[in-house]
């Protein structure tokens, strides 16, 4: 029963750590879903990997990676 559920969060966070690296270094998301509703790549990769990565060692990390994608989802670009 619990392998399952090692299973499924590896592979939740390890698809965090990717999404949010391919958002970080390139500014832009892959799919056809995700890059409609971000608007600010960089700012939600940043936040994506905070989560994935930071979530299990302290919660405030969790909770400012979970701010950071709120704000890359919600803030206009500059341009």
């Amino acid at each position: 029963m619990l392998l399952p559920v090692i299973v499924v969060v590896c592979g939740v966070c390890f698809t965090g750590v990717v999404l949010g690296i391919h958002a970080l270094l390139l500014g832009r998301l892959p799919g056809r879903r995700l890059p409609r509703y971000v608007r600010r790549p960089r700012l939600w990769g940043t936040g994506a990997l905070l989560v994935s990565c930071g979530g299990f060692g302290s919660a405030t990390l969790f909770v400012v990676g979970l701010g950071l994608v709120a704000l890359g989802h919600t803030v206009k670009s500059v341009s």
